[in-house]
């Protein structure tokens, strides 16, 4: 259930929902722009309709402004048979809820959980990657600020 990790409507944060897609279990984690924060949630296992079906369940009750799928790839960057799955549940998930699905490289996020010993290694890493999506949103908004009103004119 939403808690205090998540702003209210309109208090000035974007929600999100963020996902460790894998062909057994997908984890789960939310988070904010407002608090620059995710934590885990739950990872979710069973058959793919299943799984779609406790996204929308979860969707639902945090109402979340876009999701964040993390896409994993080979050490240099190149795709592996995964990418492609990971950028399809991303697509699904676009077509299936109508949101914004943000894509983020997540490679090493498994190693960095098992390293810090996370009790739900599948909902860690969703957190990890909507960590580094919430990193690279707070880098480009400082690198574009807003121009004040004709100040430069």
């Amino acid at each position: 259930m939403p808690d205090a990790a998540r702003p209210a409507r309109g208090a000035g944060g974007r929600s999100f929902l963020a996902f460790d897609y894998g062909t057994r279990r997908t984890g789960v984690a939310s988070g904010n722009t407002l608090l620059a924060h995710a934590r885990p949630l739950t990872t979710l296992a069973g058959s793919a309709d299943a799984r779609l079906a406790a996204i929308a369940t979860l969707v639902r009750e945090w109402q979340p402004d876009a999701l964040v799928v993390g896409v994993p790839r080979h050490p240099d960057g190149r795709p592996h048979d995964n990418t492609a799955r990971a950028q399809r549940f991303a697509r699904q998930l676009q077509g299936r809820f109508g949101l914004p699905v943000h894509e983020v490289d997540e490679r090493y996020t498994t190693v960095e959980v098992i390293a810090a010993g996370a009790p739900d290694l599948d909902a860690a890493a969703a957190a990890l990657i909507l960590e580094q999506f919430l990193r690279e949103q707070a880098s480009r908004s400082e690198a574009t600020p807003a121009v004040a009103g004709g100040a430069d004119r």
